[in-house]
């Protein structure tokens, strides 16, 4: 990959940046969370406007549930990252817990993209992911290699446009194409585990 690493490009994120980086990952993964496709759209909205983000974070909390999930040792990997995502977004949004938050999530993001794809990851031992995101990629599996560009493309969009209206709805609009592919694994891991 040309151009600054991911690990770069969050290091140089402002704080909507990283917001919107973070909310996206989050937001590819909803399908494991068992939510709608519109469950975050108040967050994606309190980011575009400068609303309430702790209220929209505490509806989509009650909406997503999770406690459960996280409490259960046998609960399935891809599922736990997800709610742990969830439950590590900060309420107030200050630059520091965001950025520590939207790094995590990227490191989630790409391990759950690991888990569910069924081709070999090239570099499959956890160190490998850190290689990924500074943009070591060769031998990567699919669906990892497709979530590191959603990654790095939504925080060149931030930091090209700025984290306007429009750049945050493009934003949205890479998410939202992650989101319809990992809703096509999951459901036909589903299928599969019925067999």
């Amino acid at each position: 990959m040309g151009g600054p690493s991911l690990v770069e490009l969050i290091a140089e994120a402002d704080e909507r940046g990283l917001a919107a980086s973070g909310l996206a990952c989050l937001d590819r993964c909803v399908p494991l969370l068992g939510g709608g496709d519109d469950v975050l759209r108040p967050l994606w909205g309190s980011l575009a406007e400068g609303g309430a983000w702790d209220m929209a974070l505490a509806e989509a909390r009650v909406k997503l549930g999770g406690a459960d999930v996280l409490e259960d040792p046998s609960a399935d990997e891809a599922i736990t990252l997800a709610h742990r995502m969830l439950g590590a977004v900060p309420s107030a949004r200050s630059a520091a817990e965001l950025r520590e938050w939207a790094d995590a999530c990227s490191v989630a993001a790409l391990q759950i993209h690991r888990l569910l794809d069924t081709a070999p990851d090239g570099g499959a031992r956890p160190s490998s992911l850190s290689a990924r995101r500074e943009g070591r990629t060769d031998g990567m599996s699919p669906l990892v290699a497709a979530e590191l560009r959603r990654q790095v493309r939504i925080l060149e969009l931030l930091a090209n446009q700025g984290a306007g209206a429009g750049a945050l709805r493009q934003a949205l609009e890479v998410s939202i194409e992650g989101r319809r592919v990992l809703r096509a694994v999951v459901s036909r891991r589903e299928r599969g585990s019925r067999v």
